[in-house]
């Protein structure tokens, strides 16, 4: 799995799901496959550098495989409590003999003894600016660290680095439609899952040490969907009423959407687009699971959409951005290495073009909700204002519903001079990075 996201680009959660789904672990087993792929690749810029000081040509002089062999060796000596060192380097070196050769394996093993003789977790040189401090510690491009301690201090940018590299935790949403989300708790506890209600969300559930609930009859029957307690935010924000026009401009997988349509209590309609047909089929399994009869899917370029649909013809307009995805990096750890300050300014620009697309839909009074799951704030508060700027017949709008604004308030992360944008941080709740803004049609 390490090979493939590394050499063909494959997504670290896509690949996992592939091999766990076909491989048929224990549930002990899945999870420790799952923490070894997570966590070598979260960790990959302090792998390298210890390893560059004790292997000849690291990293780009050694095979691809062996590449990964030492990298999951290395991490599971430093960060993993649970699994003996002896263990760890008689299975690096019984694989790589298997795939390589005797000097491969005997490279292996000098390697991982050495570690073991002088210490696996070696000091950082002093002195370091704070940047690079932090990059080395956290394993995060020295680019990513230094934008993140200008904008959030030393301190709150190693917190922001700290969360990153903590497992995901397992959150869901209850279809209200289905069912209360007491009843489904009271359900969950009886077959032996610790849930919990979410602080973020009404409708939101955390589990721990449940295993993946997508693959239980309360999924099955349209109970819950696995959605990140963030992303339950954003339909919380859009507050849309049965009966409304609402339009997702980018849906596909389709939680926000179906969300939207639970809390129309199926009437009206939410119309999910999405620019890729293959998705579109993935929106309409989701409303047919969760009984959702008022989703409408639609396949088209965002930016096309006011040539299709009706101007000012939408009660709530959600625009759930193309973005960095800054803010998911702990469920898409290759995110850190794969992106660049470039791809910022690009996405950037399209989504100031998506925002004025988006407008165009929005009836007088009716509101635009803008979200993306980054941290950037190219992508974030300064395209809301660059949108501001260029379309001064919508604002800013605060009255967001109270059940969204009270957690925020208690966290911290809003304030009295709240005016209708919030960025969460994953350290603020352990759920995504995530920016939300609404905003209102004032003419």
């Amino acid at each position: 799995m390490l090979l493939r996201v590394e050499e063909q680009g494959a997504f670290s959660g896509l690949e996992l799901n592939r091999v766990l789904t076909d491989a048929g672990l224990s549930r002990p087993d899945a999870a420790l496959a799952t923490e070894l792929v997570y966590g070598t690749i979260q960790r990959r810029l302090t792998i390298d550098h210890v390893l560059a000081a004790r292997v000849k040509g690291w990293p780009n002089k050694v095979e691809p495989w062996v590449r990964c062999l030492l990298r999951l060796s290395y991490y599971q000596l430093r960060w993993l409590d649970r699994v003996p060192a002896h263990a760890v380097t008689d299975e690096a070196v019984r694989i790589a003999k298997k795939r390589g050769h005797g000097g491969i394996a005997g490279l292996v093993n000098g390697t991982l003894r050495a570690l073991l003789r002088e210490g696996v977790a070696p000091p950082l040189p002093a002195g370091l600016p704070p940047a690079e401090r932090l990059s080395l510690a956290h394993s995060y491009p020295l680019w990513l660290a230094e934008r993140w301690v200008a904008a959030y201090g030393e301190g709150g940018a190693e917190a922001l680095m700290a969360a990153g590299n903590e497992p995901p935790h397992m959150s869901v949403r209850a279809n209200r439609l289905r069912g209360t989300r007491d009843a489904l708790l009271a359900e969950l506890a009886s077959a032996g899952v610790y849930a919990e209600p979410s602080k973020l969300s009404p409708d939101g559930i955390v589990a721990a040490r449940a295993g993946s609930l997508a693959h239980t009859p309360w999924y099955a029957s349209g109970r819950l969907s696995v959605q990140d307690e963030s992303s339950m935010l954003v339909a919380a924000v859009c507050d849309p009423q049965p009966g409304m026009n609402v339009l997702d401009c980018c849906a596909a997988p389709g939680g926000k959407a179906a969300h939207l349509a639970e809390r129309m209590g199926g009437e009206g309609r939410v119309t999910a687009n999405d620019v890729h047909p293959h998705k579109e089929a993935l929106i309409r399994e989701q409303a047919d699971r969760l009984g959702l009869p008022n989703v409408v899917t639609t396949v088209a370029d965002a930016l096309s959409l006011p040539e299709r649909l009706a101007p000012g013809s939408m009660d709530v307009v959600l625009l759930d951005a193309p973005c960095s995805g800054l803010g998911v990096i702990r469920r898409k750890p290759e995110i850190k290495w794969n992106k660049a300050a470039d791809d910022i300014a690009s996405l950037a620009a399209l989504q100031r073009r998506l925002l004025d697309s988006a407008s165009r839909m929005v009836k007088p009074g009716g509101r635009l909700v803008y979200s993306t799951c980054t941290i950037a704030p190219e992508e974030n508060e300064e395209a809301v204002r660059d949108f501001l700027s260029a379309h001064p017949n919508f604002r800013l709008d605060p009255a967001w519903p109270d059940e969204t604004l009270a957690p925020l308030r208690d966290a911290g992360v809003v304030d009295s001079s709240f005016a209708g944008m919030a960025q969460l941080l994953p350290q603020h709740f352990g759920s995504d990075g995530f920016f939300i803004a609404r905003l209102v049609r004032a003419d």
